[in-house]
This record gives C-alpha cells, sequence and structure tokens, in this order.
C-alpha cells in the first residue's frame, strides 16, 4: 500500500532466463533475483521437478514459496488437435491467474524460464496474458542454440552468411525449403522429430554437414556428425547445427 496515495502497489512478475542449462551461464542479475525470491514460479511436467527447477536448485532462499505449473500435456496430444489448443490455453489462462493474484497482493514473482524467455519459451503465453494488467518485466539469456554451436567447436557464421532457425516439427517439404535456403542453420524441438530432420537435411544437401548436439553446457552433453548417427528419436534438448561457410578475410 502506497502510504501517500492509499492505493495498493503491485508487485511484478521476473521472466528470468537461465540460459542453456549451466547455472555458471546465467546473467549476474538473473542470479541476483533467483536467489532473492520470495515466490518462485516454473513449469515441470506433472510429477517431475522440472528442468528450470533442477538448474537453480541449491539457489532458492529457504523462504521461497514454490509455484509448480504442470503441463495438462507434453507430447500426449499432436499440437495440431483442436484439443491440444484448447487445453494449452485453458492451462496457461490459470497459471496466469495465479501470477496476477500475487503481483496484485504486492508481490514479487520470479517465474524461471529456459534458455531466453522470449524464444519459443512457454513463458512468452504469460507475458501476452499478464502485460495488461500487472508489471511485468524480463531477463534475457544466453540461448541453447548458442551453448549448441559453441559446443561444436566451429563458428556458425561467417561475412553475409543468413541464418535460419527453424522447427524440427514443421512439415518435412517445408523443413526442406528453409534448410536449402539457409548459409547456416539451427533446428530445434528436434526430439521425435528426428528422421523426419535426417531426411530433409539430405533433400536440402546439408545432411553430410549436420551435428546433433544433445544437452548443449550439460554434464550429459554429447556432440556428433548427425550422419554418425543412426537414432532415429533425439531427447527433448537436442538441436541440430549446420554451419555457414561465408566470406571471410
Amino acid at each position: 500500500m502506497s502510504a501517500e496515495t492509499g492505493t495498493r502497489v503491485q508487485g511484478t512478475v521476473w521472466g528470468v532466463g537461465l540460459g542453456p542449462g549451466d547455472p555458471d551461464l546465467m546473467s549476474v542479475r538473473a542470479d541476483r533475483l533467483i536467489r532473492g525470491a520470495r515466490h518462485l514460479a516454473y513449469f515441470r511436467k506433472a510429477g517431475r521437478m522440472g528442468r528450470a527447477r533442477q538448474i537453480v536448485d541449491g539457489m532458492l532462499p529457504g523462504t521461497v514459496s514454490e509455484v509448480p505449473m504442470d503441463y495438462p500435456m507434453t507430447t500426449e496430444i499432436p499440437f495440431t488437435d483442436p484439443r491440444y489448443v484448447a487445453a494449452l490455453s485453458g492451462f496457461y489462462t490459470d497459471c496466469t491467474t495465479r501470477l496476477r493474484r500475487l503481483a496484485e497482493a504486492g508481490e514479487d514473482v520470479v517465474v524461471l524460464c529456459e534458455g531466453d524467455p522470449f524464444f519459443y519459451g512457454s513463458f512468452m503465453h504469460l507475458y501476452t496474458r499478464l502485460k495488461p494488467v500487472v508489471p511485468v518485466r524480463v531477463v534475457p539469456a544466453i540461448t541453447g542454440m548458442s551453448a549448441a554451436w559453441i559446443a561444436t567447436g566451429l563458428p556458425v557464421t561467417w561475412g553475409d552468411d543468413v541464418l535460419s532457425v527453424v522447427m524440427g516439427t514443421l512439415p518435412e517439404e517445408a523443413l526442406s525449403t528453409h534448410m536449402a535456403q539457409a548459409d547456416a542453420l539451427v533446428v530445434m524441438k528436434v526430439g521425435q522429430n528426428l528422421g523426419k530432420v535426417r531426411r530433409a537435411l539430405q533433400a536440402a544437401g546439408k545432411y553430410d554437414a549436420a551435428w546433433l548436439v544433445e544437452y548443449a553446457s550439460m554434464p550429459q552433453q554429447t556432440v556428433q556428425r548427425l550422419c554418425e548417427t543412426e537414432a532415429e528419436t533425439a531427447p527433448y534438448f537436442s538441436i541440430v547445427v549446420v554451419h555457414g561457410q561465408g566470406r571471410r578475410p
């Protein structure tokens, strides 16, 4: 409550980017906000701790109030199914209500975001709902794809190279079209789509140059040429990288 106006002061919802997974790669601001959090919200699969919560384990004050947000589903229903859209929309609306109540009560809330909050993350769906009604601030972070191309030990773009980021969930023909047009390439959401990604890279003529990076920056990180693997699926935290070969001195 403001002593001058007699009105309630709203708290802030912070979307805090954690980076690719290694806690050492968080920003100083993210570290400070997490260690000082009174309320900490994070997405997770029901019954699991959640990757975001695992990353900050050991950093939290003993008095923190945790707000887990359990996805109603992950890959059980195709994202093109109307039931998927309805379930996720309702889920994000419910999460928004919970966070809004805390902010309207004058409490700050830190929402953990894997990678960068504005780069294909779940937090964006909360941000667009919360922004009109309560203060929301976002802390940027190193993306998973940055950690992936660093893990290969090769620069990803040179000179005038055009970098394209494509989702493995796209139809195979669309994937191959985007791949063929790019100089440098990052494929995300590989997981169950790895077989389709392989075929699209082959059609685009980029298969032999592709690298598969799993768990970039995490202890279980692996890096290998995609053509030297036979798997048809990959872990959720997997990224395919094709390096540009553009102009250089």
